[in-house]
């Protein structure tokens, strides 16, 4: 392969809220942490093991938006974007934090979406008895 790729996707819950910073410029950064899960069991004890994996999500401008929004702590989503590392200098110690910076995005299960009733699953109103046609009608066919 001639080129490199920087490509992550991932299915999981917000670990939090998400927090939006708004510049002066209108433009927007949104930051929140995503959790997902792998499951397996233990061979030697037959035990079920679950670990959880923390990711720290980065939304941009009208996706931060969007995500403020829609999104609170413990929807499920899927998400693409790349890989990013920045690091800094605190109190003469060098720290770094990986980040998923994502650029596509959809809402798999939101709670609020969860929270406001179903109309397809509201009573509707039944139709009256419907009046009999003669036979001939059945086989009166449009084409």
């Amino acid at each position: 392969m001639a080129g490199t790729l920087n490509k992550v996707m991932l299915i999981g819950h917000l670990g939090d809220d998400i927090k939006v910073h708004y510049f002066d410029d209108k433009n927007s950064i949104g930051r929140f942490p995503l959790a997902t899960n792998e499951s397996y069991t233990n061979k030697q004890t037959g035990e079920k093991i679950t670990t959880t994996e923390w990711h720290n999500i980065v939304v941009r401008n009208k996706l931060a938006e969007i995500c403020e929004k829609y999104l609170s702590k413990g929807d499920k989503i899927y998400c693409e974007g790349r890989i990013k590392t920045r690091q800094w200098e605190q109190d003469g110690v060098k720290r770094y934090m990986t980040e998923i910076h994502i650029v596509d995005m959809n809402f798999l299960t939101t709670k609020k979406e969860l929270n406001t009733p179903n109309q397809a699953s509201a009573p509707t109103p039944q139709p009256s008895a419907p009046e009999s046609k003669p036979s001939e009608d059945k086989d009166d066919l449009p084409f």
